[in-house]
């Protein structure tokens, strides 16, 4: 089963990983003071109980057996003694002091600290007990031990505040995660919009950064800085090299037509008055494919973003279709024109795409079809179609269609530099939009997306 695509993300992970370390962090603390706690609690017993057998073998050394019975019954009768445990029996197992009443049977005569429920005199239930036992020399055995039912019971009241706790650590770390996933995505979809902006257009615009902080947000956004000087350089130098070429190609071409018109109208030879009008509309022809090509770079170099107007596209298109309504109409085409949307375009150069689209539709429709031009807008995008009635366009072949100088043949064998498709395409582009080809079956539905710009 595929992963949605949202768990897949690198937010999600981040926010995942960030979550995660500090739910693992939050309960390792949690769970190393709770043994600190337990260690503490441990050591003090062990030193309560070590202190009192020391205590009691170092008075069996010096006043015997009769001595030990003696100190063994003051320290049990104690205002300290509330916790204490001991017991004192002779080889046979007879008790000769202390609280418990007999020598438990799991606990061997000589061992170290270990924790046992054991029974001490006058009480009606087992009390958990930390205990040292001894074999001393004349064959008698001591068992000294403390009660440690109050530790138990804080380390039972530990482990439910650390239980509590780390409830209350999940909504901290998720809140946590959220509060870092923000940061660092808000750093990240900052330098994002910078770019999209810069794209759009904004050729002056910077990623803004502080060079003091020396972190990899900073890097990234002055290495991206320097791209964005680069490549605003390099469009001002194209925008300087296409306004001289257009200037330096259009004035002789602009020449030759003068020319070749005076030829004409001083001529009377009609083969002559033939080779001649061959030459204007060629001339022509060269003319209108260098204003096309020099209008396809500027606009995929970004170059007139700064011109986009408020426009009554539903109005443009029913200029377009009354202008090429005889045109069509002598060719037997059928022009029709549908919408009334405005939005901010570049009048000038989309009104160039839809004239190119209707021109192909009428040099490759169907002579007894219908063109229909239409726009339709949403809360996102404006739609623009040219549609036709002719052969179409095979879908294999339409990613061909639409770069420059693209002609199909024989299906669009017709006269064309193969310019008018790929000047739409660099006109949506320029206003952050697609051009799409599909199936009008039968015929060929050219649409431009373009996103919805401030009104």
């Amino acid at each position: 089963m595929r992963v949605p695509a949202f768990l897949r993300s690198s937010t999600t992970r981040f926010f995942v990983l960030v979550f995660v370390l500090q739910l693992i962090s939050g309960t390792s603390l949690l769970l190393f003071v709770r043994h600190i706690i337990g260690d503490e609690l441990e050591r003090t017993s062990r030193t309560l109980v070590s202190e009192l057998h020391d205590d009691l073998v170092a008075d069996y050394k010096q006043e015997g057996l009769p001595g030990l019975r003696s100190l063994i019954a003051e320290r049990l009768g104690g205002a300290r003694a509330r916790d204490a445990a001991v017991l004192l029996d002779d080889p046979n197992g007879n008790q000769l002091a202390g609280n418990i009443a007999d020598w438990p049977p799991t606990i061997p005569f000589d061992s170290g600290w270990q924790v046992v429920t054991l029974y001490r005199m006058g009480r009606d239930k087992p009390e958990p007990m930390g205990i040292i036992a001894s074999k001393l020399p004349d064959g008698t055995h001591l068992l000294v031990g403390h009660v440690i039912e109050g530790d138990l019971r804080v380390r039972h009241l530990t482990g439910e505040a650390m239980a509590a706790a780390l409830l209350l650590a999940v909504p901290l770390a998720l809140l946590g995660a959220i509060v870092a996933t923000r940061v660092i995505t808000g750093r990240v979809e900052r330098i994002a919009e910078s770019a999209r902006r810069f794209g759009m257009g904004d050729l002056a615009l910077r990623v803004p950064h502080e060079p003091e902080m020396k972190d990899a947000f900073s890097d990234l956004a002055a290495a991206i800085n320097l791209m964005f000087g680069r490549i605003e350089a390099l469009v001002g130098e194209l925008r300087v090299v296409t306004d001289s070429l257009a200037h330096d190609l259009r004035s002789p071409l602009t020449r030759l037509s003068a020319t070749v018109e005076r030829a004409m109208r001083d001529t009377d030879d009609e083969a002559a008055l033939a080779a001649l009008e061959r030459v204007g509309f060629e001339a022509e022809t060269l003319l209108a494919m260098l204003s096309t090509a020099l209008q396809i770079s500027r606009a995929e170099a970004g170059i007139g973003r700064d011109r986009f107007v408020d426009t009554d596209i539903g109005q443009m298109i029913e200029d377009l279709a009354e202008v090429y309504g005889p045109l069509a109409e002598e060719r037997g085409f059928t022009l029709t024109a549908k919408g009334g949307v405005r939005a901010v375009v570049h009048r000038e150069l989309v009104g160039q795409a839809l004239a190119n689209l209707v021109d192909n539709a009428m040099k490759y429709g169907r002579p007894d079809g219908t063109i229909r031009l239409s726009v339709e807008r949403t809360d996102e995008t404006v739609t623009l179609a040219v549609d036709d009635d002719g052969p179409g366009i095979p879908e294999a072949r339409r990613a061909e269609a639409l770069r420059r100088f693209g002609r199909l043949d024989p299906a669009r064998s017709a006269g064309g530099a193969g310019l008018g498709l790929a000047l739409a395409a660099a006109v949506a582009r320029l206003h952050g939009g697609a051009i799409t080809l599909a199936d009008n079956a039968p015929g060929l539905s050219v649409r431009l997306e373009l996103p919805v710009a401030g009104d």
